[in-house]
């Protein structure tokens, strides 16, 4: 077992009757990691959450954390593990410091540590000042917070976090995220969301999740490597017949915006852009503009959710295949 591997998920199934809401999903977080689940509403992200968590049984598949099988050695598994819900489960009525102590119980923190554990992970999140305050007269970001200091107070190897900016605040938002950033220098982190931003603000690796399948496994710079430049808007006075166009090297598609203008699709390692200068001076096209198009997140993310779903697969034949 490779020590760095801090969780692992094999061949993870979760079916609700007859309905499929995480199908054959595989991976691993190592240790440093900050990975961002991604995917749209109700793709099957807070559900792998739950999974992961031991807080839902898969209906297949296996799980270990640590090298603890999930299901098997709970108590040792779920010791390693740290989780935010999406609703942070909160004692409006306690102190901060009350509840936060609570919690080190909860996670058989020993009895002389407690004061230390709490001590790191008030000052982690921001909360040293609103100790003696009730949590329900704190805000929302300080509540989220608290429901993040309540994940790190066990010191644990990997911290999940499930869409933990929800109904924030830019401002809060930020501050979130920086003390994400944060925690990932001591923890692993899986950071369950749908905001784009987020992702690329905080996260070093990317997965995406689609009607209940990963459709990508990739670093931040594999991503990003994704949004390069494949479109270029040129705008020609004397503008030749497209097959021409096409006809210049690199150019895969050719688009016709208006009179003047067209969209070139090429391949991203290799521009036409230098060739289609050299072409209009020599045929005399009277180019007057040339803008790359750059993909944004939300384009890729676009791309690859609205693939065509998948075909049900009947669980009792998956498994005799």
């Amino acid at each position: 077992m490779n020590p760095d591997i801090l969780i692992s998920v094999h061949n993870l199934w979760r079916y609700y009757g007859h309905f499929c809401a995480v199908r054959e999903v595989n991976f691993e977080v190592k240790r440093g990691q900050i990975l961002g689940f991604l995917g749209p509403n109700g793709a099957g992200k807070s559900t792998t959450m739950q999974m992961i968590t031991g807080n839902l049984a898969p209906t297949i598949g296996q799980i270990t954390v640590g090298g603890q099988d999930l299901f098997e050695n709970p108590i040792e598994a779920k010791s390693q593990l740290g989780y935010l819900p999406e609703h942070p489960p909160l004692y409006q009525e306690m102190q901060v410091i009350e509840f936060l102590k609570f919690c080190a119980k909860l996670h058989r923190v020993p009895r002389p540590q407690i004061p230390q554990a709490l001590e790191r992970a008030m000052e982690h999140c921001g909360l040293s000042h609103v100790g003696k305050r009730l949590i329900g007269n704190l805000s929302k970001g300080y509540q989220q917070r608290v429901g993040i200091a309540q994940a790190i107070i066990h010191t644990p190897s990997v911290v999940i976090l499930d869409e933990p900016t929800i109904g924030l605040d830019p401002i809060q938002i930020r501050e979130i995220r920086n003390l994400i950033s944060k925690i990932g220098a001591e923890h692993s982190v899986i950071l369950s969301t749908h905001i784009l931003p987020e992702v690329q603000a905080v996260c070093n690796q990317v997965q995406i999740i689609n009607q209940g399948q990963l459709i990508l496994n990739d670093t931040i710079q594999g991503l990003l490597t994704q949004m390069k430049t494949t479109q270029l808007i040129i705008g020609l006075r004397h503008p030749p017949e497209l097959t021409e166009l096409l006809q210049v090297d690199g150019i895969e598609e050719v688009e016709q915006v208006d009179s003047t203008h067209f969209r070139i699709r090429h391949a991203a390692e290799h521009s036409p852009a230098e060739q289609l200068v050299e072409q209009s001076v020599t045929a005399h096209w009277g180019l007057f503009e040339l803008i790359p198009e750059k993909r944004s997140l939300e384009q890729v993310f676009v791309d690859l959710t609205q693939a065509e779903e998948p075909h049900t697969t009947d669980l009792i034949n998956k498994e005799a295949a």
